[in-house]
C-alpha cells in the first residue's frame, strides 16, 4: 500500500489522530526527519505516545498548556502532538529569549511543564531526552474538541510585552486545507524546513501541512546559506518555505547558479513582503518558482497567495485563499473599491479566537468578525492584493503620508543591494524624515550617491531619504524580518 494511495484528508482527520493514521496506513513511509533523527509513520507514533505518557504521568490533561522551549528539532514536532494528544494545548517558545522572556511566556499562558533543554525556570521542566524513555500507551488518546485551544503563538511584542495569539483546532486545521490546496501539496511532497518553529509559517506550511497531505517533512538545523545548497542536492525537498532575507542572502552566493535545486517545484515566501526585483533575481538564480503568500499569525499564517499555476503577479501578494474573504477598508470600516488603499481585513474560520487574557485588545483587532490586519493594501483590477505598509510603519512628513515599502522598491531596483529598510526619525519641523539603511551584495561596490541619485529618478523630492547609510547586515528579528523597531532606535542614537 503506498502513501499516494491512502494520504490522509486534511478535512477529515483530527490533529490529534494524525500520527496514528499515518502508522496505521502506511508504518514504514518516511515521516519526518532532523540531523539526529529519522522517523517513518510507526516510529513517529511511537515518540509522539511515549511523550503523552510522560505528560500525562506529570498531571498534562484536557484543557492544560505544555510550553515547548526548543530549537528546531524532531522532538518539538513530537512535544505538539502529544499535547494534542492529551486535549492540551501547546505554545512553542523561541529558545533564543532570555530566562525572564520565557518566564513571561510560561506564566502568561500558564503552562503546565515545559518541555526543554538546561532551562532555569520556576516551572516543571521536562528534558528533551525524557520524551522517548516513558513506556507508549496507545490508547491514551483523548477525543479533541474541534474547538479546543490548540496553540498559543506570541507575538514579537515590538508595541509591549508579547501577546498569546490563541489558535483553535478548527483554525489550523481549515488554514492546513486551505495551504495544501494554494499550493497543491500531496503525498508526494517533502518539505524542508528552515524557518523556526515558533512560528506560525513553519508549523502550518513548513510541517502540518504536508504531513496531514501524507508528504514528510525534514527538519534543517539552525539556517546557515552556506550549507543551505548542499542540504537541498542532498534531501532533495519538493517544496521550501522561507522570509525574503533568507532569499536575499541565497541569491547573493556565487554557488547560486550551479547548485542542483530540480527536486523543488517550488519554494515560498511569507512573513514580509518581497520586492519585485528580489522575486526576479531568485528565481532566475536558482531556476525556482517562487509563490508569495501574506497573513498573520492571528489569522493562523496565511490570507493570501500568488498561485503556482497560474498568473502570478510580482510585487503582489496574489488572492485570497478559498474559503477566506479578503477586503480593504476604510476607517470607519467601509470596503474600498479596486484602485483604492485602506487597511487590509480578513475573515474566515482562520481568524483566531483572540489574545489570551486580552479581551480589550481582542475587540479592537477583530470588529464583527473581521481581522483588522494594520497593514494597507490596494487590490488592483484582477483581484490581486498589494500590500503599501504597515499602518504603524507609515512616516508623516510634513503632512505628507510616506510609505516605507515605496522607498525600499526602489532602492532594490539597483542590482547591488542585498537589503533596504526605511524608518522615519523625529524632525522638530516636519515631525518626521525619511533615513534609508542599506546592505551590499558581496563583491559588488555600491555607493550612497548612487542611491541618492537612484531615489531622485524614482522618487517624488518629499520621499527621498535624507540619509541612507551604509550596514554590514540589517539588524533581524528572530523570525527572520528586518528589524525595524532596532533600525528607528538606531536613527534616533
Amino acid at each position: 500500500m503506498s502513501v499516494s494511495d491512502t494520504r490522509p484528508s486534511t478535512q477529515r482527520v483530527p490533529l490529534a489522530a494524525l500520527p496514528e493514521r499515518r502508522a496505521a496506513l502506511a508504518p514504514t513511509a518516511p515521516c519526518i526527519a532532523d540531523d539526529a533523527v529519522r522517523l517513518d509513520n510507526a516510529g513517529f507514533a511511537d515518540r509522539v505516545a511515549r511523550a503523552a505518557a510522560l505528560l500525562a504521568r506529570l498531571g498534562v490533561s484536557e484543557g492544560d498548556v505544555v510550553a515547548v522551549a526548543l530549537s528546531n528539532r524532531v522532538e518539538l514536532v513530537v512535544s505538539l502532538f502529544a499535547a494534542w494528544r492529551l486535549g492540551a494545548a501547546a505554545t512553542p517558545v523561541n529558545p533564543a529569549l532570555t530566562a525572564a522572556e520565557m518566564q513571561y511566556q510560561v506564566d502568561d499562558a500558564g503552562a503546565k511543564v515545559v518541555i526543554g533543554t538546561d532551562l532555569e525556570l520556576a516551572a516543571t521542566v521536562v528534558e528533551v531526552e525524557e520524551l522517548a524513555l516513558e513506556p507508549a500507551v496507545h490508547d491514551a488518546r483523548v477525543e479533541v474538541d474541534e474547538n479546543a485551544l490548540a496553540l498559543l503563538i506570541y507575538t514579537s511584542g515590538t508595541t509591549g510585552k508579547p501577546k498569546g495569539v490563541m489558535l483553535d483546532h478548527t483554525n489550523i486545521a481549515s488554514m492546513c486545507a486551505m495551504a495544501s490546496a494554494g499550493l497543491g501539496v500531496t503525498a508526494k511532497d517533502h518539505s524542508l524546513l528552515i524557518l523556526p518553529l515558533f512560528h506560525v509559517n513553519g508549523i502550518v506550511v513548513g510541517t502540518l501541512t504536508p504531513l496531514l497531505a501524507g508528504g514528510q517533512v525534514t527538519i534543517a538545523g539552525r539556517f546557515s546559506p552556506r550549507t543551505f545548497f548542499d542540504l537541498v542536492e542532498r534531501v532533495r525537498p519538493t517544496y521550501f518555505s522561507a522570509v525574503p532575507a533568507m532569499y536575499a542572502m541565497l541569491s547573493a552566493l556565487p554557488e547560486a547558479e550551479s547548485a542542483d535545486m530540480a527536486s523543488l517545484r517550488l519554494v515560498v515566501c511569507g512573513a514580509a513582503p518581497m520586492p519585485a526585483e528580489l522575486i526576479a533575481r531568485v528565481e532566475q538564480r536558482l531556476g525556482v518558482v517562487l509563490v508569495e503568500g501574506y497573513g498573520l499569525s492571528e489569522g493562523t499564517c496565511a490570507s493570501t497567495l500568488n498561485p503556482y499555476d497560474g498568473i502570478r503577479k510580482p510585487g503582489t501578494v496574489g488572492l485570497p485563499l478559498i474559503g477566506q474573504d479578503v477586503h480593504v477598508v476604510d476607517a470607519d470600516g467601509r470596503r474600498l473599491p479596486q484602485g483604492q488603499r485602506g487597511e487590509v481585513v480578513v475573515r474566515g474560520p482562520n481568524v483566531m479566537r483572540g489574545y489570551l487574557g486580552r479581551p480589550e485588545e481582542t475587540a479592537r483587532t477583530i470588529v464583527d468578525d473581521w481581522l483588522h490586519t494594520g497593514d494597507v493594501g490596494i487590490f488592483d483590477e484582477d483581484g490581486y492584493l498589494r500590500i503599501v505598509d504597515r499602518i504603524k510603519d507609515m512616516i508623516i512628513r510634513g503632512g505628507e503620508n510616506i510609505y516605507p515599502k515605496e522607498i525600499e522598491s526602489a532602492l532594490y531596483t539597483h542590482e547591488g543591494v542585498l537589503e533596504a529598510a526605511v524608518v522615519g526619525r523625529p524632525d522638530e519641523v516636519l515631525g518626521e524624515v525619511v533615513l534609508a539603511y542599506v546592505s551590499v551584495r558581496p563583491g559588488t561596490d555600491v555607493t550612497v550617491d548612487e542611491l541618492h541619485e537612484l531615489c531622485a529618478a524614482q522618487l517624488a523630492r518629499y520621499k527621498r531619504p535624507v540619509a541612507i547609510e551604509l550596514l554590514d547586515e540589517l539588524p533581524k528579528n528572530p523570525v527572520g524580518k528586518i528589524d525595524k523597531p532596532a533600525l528607528r532606535a538606531l536613527a534616533r542614537s
